[in-house]
């Protein structure tokens, strides 16, 4: 999985990836996961599917896997969410 180009979708409006949010508990901050997905038209599925009134607020990024780990620790995300099923959505969290 770490070998191949990710699939990134990032708002055009801020700059902002998409990401999967989750607290462990009331007390606990907020975690942050970035949504990678296989092929660019998986991301555009994403997008129509669950969000077609704003899709045209976002773009689909490619990046490398040399820089994946760059952008999760310049962000600080705990780990990438792999989408699996962009319809579904089916979801494979990862943690670094």
């Amino acid at each position: 999985m770490l070998s191949s180009i990710h699939y990134l979708i990032r708002s055009r409006v801020d700059g902002q990836y998409l990401v999967a949010r989750a607290k462990t508990s009331p007390q606990e901050n907020e975690i942050q996961y970035l949504l990678v997905f296989k092929e660019s038209f998986d991301a555009l599925s994403y997008l129509n599917t669950h969000a077609p009134d704003l899709a045209n607020q976002f773009s689909v990024e490619s990046l490398p896997p040399t820089q994946l780990k760059g952008v999760l620790q310049r962000w600080g995300f705990v780990g990438i969410g792999v989408v699996n099923d962009p319809l579904e959505p089916r979801i494979q969290f990862v943690s670094v």
